[in-house]
């Protein structure tokens, strides 16, 4: 995973405490709510530059870290073919 992916999220994560964010880490388990989903959702798209579609945003892409980075990730690389460029903002 992305480190600014990780450094995105950690702040959404109320009972992360000092462990590290892995890919299979439970996003509902370290506090993750519904409300806070879709502020992490607008972090996201703000960071990365992206819009994320309509049809990923389900419980199972916001069920461990690695499956939300897994549609992070191909939003970026879907931007990249399109050939815009993407920043952190």
């Amino acid at each position: 995973m992305d480190a600014r992916f990780t450094e995105l999220l950690a702040p959404f994560l109320k009972f992360l405490g000092t462990r590290e964010i892995t890919p299979d880490a439970s996003l509902r388990e370290l506090g993750l709510d519904s409300m806070q989903a879709i502020e992490l959702l607008f972090a996201i798209e703000d960071t990365f530059g992206v819009t994320l579609p309509d049809d990923d945003m389900n419980d199972d892409t916001f069920a461990t870290a690695g499956s939300l980075w897994t549609v992070v990730r191909a939003a970026v690389a879907r931007h990249a073919a399109d050939g815009t460029e993407v920043t952190a903002a």
